[in-house]
């Protein structure tokens, strides 16, 4: 340590009042209020350090000058952004009603995009990983019972894990994971050639006919694999503003649909001498959307199927949900 110079001073602030004790170090309280009531409740906020400036082009006069040490906290806070409710709580509340808003738009109309699409054809699809060994559930042929013969709860940690361990094919069920992404993409693919082929438009001539718009969310399952719910659209050339073809119904994208995910594949790498491939799996679902104005019994209607893609955004609760920083962390 270097010596104590006795002259020297301490600076102190000033003395604390027994009401706010721990805010002296802050000049403008009413200040940093406001900076903080901006975030709407952010857990953890990010710290910008530095300037902006704002200079008219034409003039050269500078508009707006923002410098970040200025700031009553001392730095720029913007919301973390972070979907994950186990991070915080306010971002992901507000990116799912971002979600749900953009979704229902979508499905009957509103924020730029005409009614007209509610009698478009819109099916609500979901397509699943394959089995990469059985594992702990809680429903096997209509019985609440597990295969392992138990019956379990909803919070029990064995659901989701292989009943055999040492059958499971783990490196297929990670590769699967990361190789979801391009296999959706492979999808949308062979979706646009199925719809051009049972439609007898030639694929070089299909977007002059007809367009698929969709919106998609990947979700986890308890066994850690992605699956995709997605909410597909048929719309004329110029998108949701122009009708459909008479012969576009919503039964032929739901049989392309279902079609196209049975050839969608695509070849993974090759480890240890095994040549691993990616397809989606069995339990593919396709269920069409209809108008609001369809309320009764099970039907799949615009305002269920918006919520249902806000709260797929999420994804699923006790999984990983921070950066790992160390080998031992895993």
């Amino acid at each position: 340590m270097p010596p104590h110079d006795p002259t020297s001073t301490i600076p102190r602030p000033e003395t604390a009042t027994a009401a706010l004790p721990t805010f002296t170090g802050y000049r403008d309280l009413l200040g940093l209020v406001r900076q903080l009531t901006s975030l709407g409740g952010c857990a953890q906020p990010i710290r910008l350090e530095g300037q902006r400036t704002e200079i008219d082009a034409f003039t050269g006069e500078i508009l707006r000058e923002l410098k970040s040490k200025e700031l009553p906290a001392g730095h720029l806070l913007v919301r973390c952004g972070n979907r994950r409710t186990t991070r915080c709580p306010f971002c992901a509340e507000l990116y799912r009603q971002d979600t749900y808003h953009l979704i229902a738009a979508g499905l009957r109309g509103g924020k730029n995009i005409p009614e007209q699409v509610t009698t478009h054809p819109r099916i609500f699809a979901t397509l699943t990983a394959p089995s990469y060994g059985p594992v702990h559930g809680r429903r096997v042929g209509g019985s609440a019972r597990c295969r392992c013969g138990r019956t379990h709860a909803k919070d029990d940690p064995r659901l989701g894990t292989p009943l055999a361990p040492e059958w499971y094919d783990y490196t297929g069920a990670v590769l699967w994971n990361a190789h979801a992404p391009a296999l959706w993409a492979r999808f949308m693919l062979h979706l646009r050639r199925t719809i051009g082929a049972v439609s007898g438009v030639p694929q070089r001539l299909l977007s002059k006919v007809v367009r698929v718009s969709y919106a998609k969310v990947a979700e986890y399952q308890q066994r850690g694999l992605i699956h995709f719910h997605a909410v597909i659209r048929l719309d004329g050339p110029a998108g949701p503003y122009t009708p459909p073809p008479a012969w576009a119904t919503p039964e032929l994208l739901a049989d392309a649909i279902r079609l196209a995910a049975t050839r969608a594949h695509i070849d993974g790498p090759e480890i240890n001498g095994r040549a691993h491939s990616f397809t989606f799996g069995q339990q593919i679902d396709t269920r069409i959307i209809w108008s609001t104005a369809f309320q009764a019994g099970t039907t799949i209607t615009e305002g269920k199927v918006a919520g249902y893609v806000a709260k797929g955004t999420e994804a699923a609760t006790g999984t990983l949900d921070h950066r790992l920083k160390r080998i031992t962390d895993l």
